[in-house]
């Protein structure tokens, strides 16, 4: 109910009456002020005139009625310790494809190799859980998938020049605009669920905790709706795993800034260093060490090291 009167009052170019709302859904006027005044306690701008009701502000929120079709796919947190904790909950559950568990805010959000993700307002926080039938040794192709989906629609939304970094940031010039972490569960030979935990700087300040990071604010100078990148981001994923996107490596690579930079590769056991020359049709990094020895980087986090990339 929310959703749709929400939606009336999005599309009406005057003031909507109470008489009216109450007629087009088929509720009373009682509820319909019920529903105004739950509205407004979640933050909507909303004024009552002697012809109606007036949404002053769409605003920037991410409740599950913002979503269309998606709703039911959408769990919406005012404060969560961690989207991927929630999710992983939901994904042992038997949860559907693509339900996605968003916090406006997170109190122990996680990166890579246990690091911590600052998570304050204004930031999209958010876990998408994924069942994309895949025999476990193409999995890498999830994951490439979202990184080259999230970078067209940062571009295409916002024309920031994003470009994507190994294993999966997105990165404008040096600066890094977000961040993902990945868990995957499996039956046999293949893939239950793969769980893709997503921080975006949208709106936030994210350079007080991590003076490397930028977000969308600060390079277009005003606030961008996070609902339109994770709108975009879900709709692109979906659309790619149904089709089975076979070409997303020679994608990936149309967008990176990774292959030919001096890099640092630091994994679970080992740190190794030399230049980015490739990236195999198995998602591995191919870094080619001092004595010339090629060495193949099947998962770690990776540092740009100083000096020009090059073409390989």
């Amino acid at each position: 109910m929310k959703a749709k009167i929400v939606g009336l009052l999005k599309e009406a170019t005057t003031p909507l009456s109470g008489e009216k709302i109450s007629q087009d859904l088929g509720v009373s006027r009682v509820s319909v002020h019920k529903h105004i005044n739950g509205l407004r306690e979640r933050g909507y701008s909303i004024t009552a005139g002697s012809t109606g009701y007036t949404l002053e502000d769409e605003g920037d929120f991410l409740y599950p009625w913002e979503f269309g079709e998606r709703d039911p796919l959408i769990h919406f947190y005012e404060e969560a310790t961690s989207t991927m904790t929630i999710a992983r909950d939901l994904a042992e559950s038997d949860c559907p494809h693509m339900t996605t568990v968003v916090a406006q805010r997170q109190t122990k959000g996680r990166g890579r190799l246990n690091r911590v993700w600052d998570s304050q307002d204004g930031g999209l926080y958010f876990t998408v859980i994924l069942r994309p039938s895949l025999p476990i040794n193409q999995v890498y192709k999830v994951l490439f998938t979202a990184s080259v989906s999230l970078a067209l629609v940062v571009r295409n939304l916002t024309g920031i020049n994003a470009t994507v970094k190994w294993p999966n940031d997105i990165l404008v010039g040096e600066k890094k605009l977000n961040g993902m972490l990945s868990e995957m569960a499996t039956q046999d030979e293949f893939v239950q669920y793969v769980n893709l935990g997503i921080g975006v700087n949208v709106n936030n300040n994210p350079s007080k905790a991590e003076p490397n990071a930028v977000s969308i604010r600060d390079l277009l100078g005003q606030e961008f709706p996070r609902r339109k990148i994770l709108t975009g981001f879900l709709d692109s994923m979906e659309e790619r795993l149904k089709n089975k996107d076979e070409d997303v490596i020679a994608q990936w690579k149309q967008y990176t800034s990774t292959i030919g930079r001096p890099v640092r590769i630091q994994t679970t056991r080992d740190v190794l260093e030399g230049r980015a020359v490739d990236v195999n049709s198995q998602g591995s990094l191919i870094v080619e060490l001092a004595d010339g020895r090629l060495e193949e980087v099947f998962h770690g986090d990776c540092f740009y090291q100083s000096g020009e990339a090059q073409e390989s």
